[in-house]
C-alpha cells in the first residue's frame, strides 16, 4: 500500500503504532482500571449495593490479594489492546483522510472516523475484555486466562463472549466521537496558541489534548460502562444474570436495585483512567508516527 498523503505514513505503520500507544496506555493504567471494574460489579452482587469510594475499593483489593491484585487479568488485557488499537488507529487514520478531505478543521469527519474506528476495534477486543474483567473480580473463580476462556466457552457459549458487544459499540461510538473531535481540536487550539514553539513542545500538545478529550468523553459514558461491566460479569459469583443483552432492561434493573447513582458507580476511576491513559495514547502514537516519519524520509533520500 501506498504512503498515506496526509501524515506519509504506510497503513501497517498505522497499524503498529497503535498497537503500541494501546499496550502502553493500558499497561500503565490497569490498577486503575481494576479498581473501577469492581466499583461496578459490585452493582450486580446479590445483596443491595452501598455506596463505595474509591479509596475503600482500592484498600480492599490490597488487603485481600495484595498489590498483585490490582494486575490479575492484565494478561487478558495484552493480548487484546495490541491487536485491537492497531485496527483502531489503522482505521482512524484511513477513515479520517476519506470523509475530511485533507481538511485538519473538519471536526465532524474526526468524529465519524472514530465511530468507525471504535466498531471494528471492539469486535477484536470486547472477548478479551470479558476475560479481563472476570479475572479482575475480587472473588474471581479463575485461575488465569486459559482456564476463563475454557469455563465461559464450556459453560456459556462463544455468545458469553460479545454479549456486551452492542452495549460497548453504543458506548464507544459517542465516547470515540467526543473523544476524537475534543482532541484534534485541543491539539490544533494549543498549537495555534504558540505556533513558535509546536514542535519543541508538540509532545506536552499531544499529552495535554488527550488528557483533556479522554476525561471529558469517559465522563459522558459511564452509565453505558456500568451496563457493560454488569454484562460481562453477569453470574460470576452470585451476581446478577440478566434476562436479556438489552441495555434497556440492564439500565432498569440497576436503577430499581440501586437507584440512579448506580448508574455512574465508578465514574471517579474511571475518569482517573481514561484522562492519563489517553494523553499516555496519544503521546505514544504520535511519537511511533514521528519514528516512522523519520524512517520514511531516510529511506527516501
Amino acid at each position: 500500500m501506498e504512503a498515506s498523503a496526509h501524515d506519509g505514513l504506510r497503513f501497517w505503520q498505522f497499524m503498529i503504532a497503535g498497537s503500541i500507544a494501546g499496550s502502553v496506555e493500558h499497561m500503565a493504567m490497569f490498577p486503575v482500571d481494576t479498581v473501577k471494574t469492581q466499583m461496578q460489579a459490585m452493582g450486580s452482587c446479590p445483596v443491595k449495593s452501598v455506596p463505595v469510594g474509591v479509596a475503600h475499593s482500592l484498600r480492599s483489593i490490597l488487603k485481600s490479594d495484595g498489590p498483585m491484585g490490582l494486575y490479575r487479568g492484565i494478561a487478558a488485557m495484552g493480548l487484546g489492546a495490541g491487536p485491537a488499537h492497531a485496527v483502531y488507529f489503522s482505521v482512524y487514520e484511513v477513515c479520517k483522510k476519506f470523509f475530511s478531505g485533507g481538511d485538519p478543521r473538519n471536526s465532524a469527519a474526526h468524529a465519524v472516523s472514530g465511530v468507525c474506528a471504535t466498531v471494528a476495534s471492539d469486535a477484536v477486543l470486547t472477548p478479551m475484555d470479558v476475560v479481563k474483567q472476570r479475572l479482575q473480580l475480587r472473588d474471581s473463580p479463575y485461575k488465569g486466562v486459559g482456564d476463563c476462556m475454557r469455563r465461559v466457552l464450556k459453560e456459556e457459549g462463544v455468545r458469553a463472549f460479545y454479549a456486551s458487544y452492542r452495549t460497548t459499540v453504543v458506548m464507544n461510538a459517542p465516547f470515540t466521537a467526543v473523544h476524537f473531535a475534543t482532541y484534534e481540536a485541543a491539539k490544533r487550539a494549543l498549537m495555534e496558541f504558540s505556533p513558535e514553539n509546536a514542535d519543541d513542545e508538540r509532545w506536552v500538545v499531544h499529552a495535554t489534548a488527550g488528557a483533556a478529550a479522554g476525561a471529558a468523553a469517559a465522563a459522558v459514558t459511564t452509565p453505558l460502562d456500568v451496563v457493560k461491566t454488569q454484562l460481562q460479569c453477569q453470574g460470576v459469583c452470585g451476581r446478577d444474570r440478566f434476562k436479556t443483552t438489552s441495555i434497556g432492561d440492564v439500565i432498569e434493573s440497576i436503577v430499581k436495585k440501586d437507584g440512579y447513582r448506580g448508574l455512574v458507580r465508578g465514574w471517579i476511576p474511571r475518569m482517573l483512567f481514561h484522562a492519563p491513559a489517553a494523553a499516555i495514547c496519544w503521546s505514544a502514537y504520535e511519537a511511533s508516527k514521528g519514528f516512522f516519519q523519520e524512517l520514511n524520509r531516510r529511506g527516501a533520500d
